[in-house]
């Protein structure tokens, strides 16, 4: 087995057949799975997943601890250890949407879907946690470190994770020393069905964007349907702010430091004959760096009310701002990827070209500690991804023979990163 280096130390990876140990126990990984998806919760108010949570790492003889203000768990392997400290993250939180994947586990709850495979996230660190209190109760050397398990609700625009950090997560009150760059490193594993199942991508520096909201309100005036000339009317001006808003980015954003900006939803009158006063358009805006996230809201405000003001109406431009930019460690980046490639093969370890536009609350610890997200491919071998349901819909179904794979790199980072 190949030996990790870090700094001056050169340790064996104590790791032994983690593949086949975690598909020994993925039947039971698949059981806590199906359990939390039939129950979804959503936001940061999530007893039933907690409670699943607690009795599973109770049952391995850790001593896990609650949230305060959300229904957050952590617990600590081998606190005692002398070795840097791993942080391995699952967030919890299911979506609101409606299953219809007709699954005979399918969400028994109207209106809400794991439909991000935040139930399979759970698991998969509950199996890799099973993995490492084995190793470690048989031999206490084999753990380099304390391992921080954190389980994490609201990740779905709730901010869970930097409430957990508000709520002390790296400063001690998750049962281990304070954490810090130089003691501690991170890790977070996301499934998705972009790609074949049991297949590694991840990428240093940049892998998430940032997330922003804008809501754009045009104010004119209103009038009957037949004499337009006498009323301010804000539909044809939202209209053209939308476009405006498209050819704005695209001529001034350089397209190797991207933005995305879409409008996803507008909203203006009651009926066919009636000019309404207002209109409404709300949307969203993503960007892989702080300096290009820094510029898109001036944008936006220059071209909204610049338009109103050329049609002589009154514009009202308000701001959400959501999460930063998700930026992997680049040594940490590169030791998971060796990892990866000893854990499935490097035909299966595949570098990332790029960023995906999709924001991701994980940044916030990626703030204050080295370390990195990785997305683990879900889609069974033998579909094709055109026509795959993707993450976030309705009939997404995550192939749960992958989720042998993420328990065993959640193990294997903690014992070798």
């Amino acid at each position: 087995m190949a030996a990790m280096t870090t700094g001056t130390t050169t340790a064996a990876a104590p790791t032994g057949n983690l593949l086949d140990d975690a598909k020994a126990i993925l039947p039971d990984i698949v059981e806590i799975r199906r359990r939390i998806h039939r129950q979804p919760e959503l936001g940061l108010d999530l007893p039933k997943t907690q409670a699943v949570i607690v009795e599973e790492l109770t049952k391995l003889g850790l001593q896990p601890r609650s949230g305060k203000g959300l229904s957050s768990v952590t617990a600590v392997i081998g606190a005692d250890r002398p070795g840097r400290t791993i942080v391995l993250r699952g967030d919890m939180d299911g979506l609101p949407l409606t299953e219809e994947t007709g699954l005979p586990f399918a969400s028994e709850v109207e209106g809400r879907m794991h439909a991000c495979g935040h139930d399979t996230h759970v698991s998969m660190l509950l199996g890799g946690a099973r993995l490492l209190v084995e190793r470690w109760r048989t031999d206490p050397e084999s753990l380099p470190g304390p391992v921080l398990l954190m389980f994490q609700p609201g990740e779905e625009g709730h901010f869970g994770a930097r409430v957990m950090l508000e709520e002390g997560l790296l400063d001690g009150a998750a049962g281990t020393k304070p954490l810090t760059r130089d003691n501690a490193k991170a890790m977070a594993i996301h499934i998705g069905t972009e790609y074949p199942t049991g297949e590694i991508r991840l990428r240093p520096g940049a892998m998430q964007a940032s997330g922003d909201n804008i809501f754009i309100t045009v104010k004119g005036s209103g009038g009957h349907a037949s004499a337009p000339h006498n009323a301010k009317d804000p539909i044809t001006v939202a209209a053209e702010i939308v476009l405006a808003l498209q050819v704005a980015v695209t001529r001034s954003v350089d397209a190797f430091d991207p933005a995305v900006l879409t409008i996803a939803h507008m909203r203006s009158g009651t009926t066919t004959n009636i000019i309404p006063e207002t209109a409404t358009i709300e949307g969203t805006f993503r960007t892989v760096s702080a300096e290009r996230r820094a510029m898109m809201l001036p944008l936006v405000e220059r071209v909204a009310k610049g338009i109103a003001a050329a049609h002589g109406v009154e514009v009202e431009v308000r701001h959400v701002e959501l999460y930063p930019v998700t930026v992997n460690d680049d040594a940490v980046a590169a030791e998971i990827m060796a990892l990866a490639a000893d854990l499935v093969g490097s035909e299966n370890a595949v570098p990332m070209k790029a960023p995906i536009m999709g924001a991701e609350d994980w940044s916030y610890v990626l703030q204050r500690l080295p370390g990195a997200m990785v997305f683990l491919g879900a889609r069974p071998r033998d579909r094709a991804l055109e026509g795959y349901p993707m993450n976030h819909s309705n009939l997404v179904v995550f192939d749960e023979a992958a989720m042998a794979v993420g328990a065993a790199l959640y193990a294997k980072a903690a014992l070798e990163l």
